[in-house]
């Protein structure tokens, strides 16, 4: 009998000394990472348009991570930064861009948008990252809080708006019951109002985009396949057709998005507005080929340039 409870005391003794070995090893155990950035970018993407000869493109760095876990598995996961703005000439052919600059050396987004004729911006988490040309990017915190409206959408356009604030749009200007239509953006207190449209501006329900210029509201309308209007409301007064285009291209212009960038718009070809006469300008009349991707530009003569 005491043979028999010296060799179950010594059983016990080595699963304990077992258990406790392999609790060792799984503490210096850990799961491997390994993050390695791209040689080259991708594809530059088009911003906006500072003025009837200069373009701004942004492209970014792919990397890749790839984890090795402890216990066998494995995962990738990839994306870009290291964001870059470009400036191109897209009315005469030069050896490349006039400026470029990498941004952030973050992993984190890039699509860039246009705020102003000179002013870029991107999501930075829950902030934003201003750039102005020239100058260096800078990071702008954001508070929230929503006037009267619920069900706020994300803002992938900002544009110049009354009262030196910005229009910022991302969801549907005519949605119902309570959802928040719009918002605006006050830069001086770095507030994000959500907001539904009152009386005096229930007329941009129909708009695809809108801005201001002083007091006076721009709308653009897409009226069918080819036909685009501008309206504007002046001084407060009701919308009123100021000019109206139809390029007789019906499969290029419905495809095409409609959007104001800085004093420029874009359906299909890059034109101009003239605030002071209320006119849609067709000069340059110049074409991006594969909009939003950057590579080449074509004018009316069938000239081609090309980066």
């Amino acid at each position: 009998m005491k043979n028999l409870l010296k060799k179950s005391g010594i059983q016990r003794l080595m699963a304990a000394a077992l258990t406790a070995f392999a609790c060792v090893c799984m503490w210096g155990c850990s799961d491997r990472v390994e993050f390695t950035w791209s040689d080259g970018r991708g594809t530059p993407l088009i911003a906006g348009f500072i003025d009837d000869s200069l373009v701004v493109a942004y492209d970014c760095r792919g990397w890749l991570e790839t984890t090795e876990t402890w216990n066998g598995g494995y995962s990738e996961d990839e994306s870009c930064g290291h964001d870059r703005l470009l400036v191109y000439n897209y009315r005469v052919q030069e050896d490349g861009p006039r400026w470029s600059d990498s941004l952030t050396n973050k992993r984190g987004g890039y699509h860039w948008y246009q705020l102003t004729d000179s002013v870029f911006w991107r999501w930075e988490g829950e902030n934003i990252l201003l750039w102005k040309l020239g100058e260096t990017a800078h990071e702008m915190k954001l508070s929230r809080k929503n006037e009267g409206c619920s069900h706020s959408s994300k803002i992938e356009r900002m544009h110049q708006w009354l009262d030196g604030t910005f229009i910022a749009l991302g969801g549907n200007l005519s949605a119902g019951e309570d959802s928040c239509q719009y918002a605006v953006l006050d830069t001086i207190s770095g507030t994000l109002t959500y907001k539904r449209l009152d009386e005096n501006l229930e007329w941009i329900k129909v708009c695809d985009d809108v801005r201001a210029w002083d007091d006076d509201v721009y709308c653009l309308k897409r009226d069918g396949l080819d036909f685009l209007r501008l309206l504007v409301n002046y001084k407060n007064m009701d919308s009123i057709l100021v000019d109206s285009i139809s390029f007789g291209d019906s499969l290029t212009i419905s495809l095409a998005p409609l959007s104001f960038y800085g004093n420029m718009f874009y359906w299909a070809y890059v034109n101009s507005v003239d605030s002071e006469k209320w006119k849609i300008k067709l000069n340059p009349n110049i074409r991006p080929l594969s909009f939003p991707s950057f590579g080449e530009f074509i004018d009316e003569k069938k000239k081609v340039i090309s980066y």
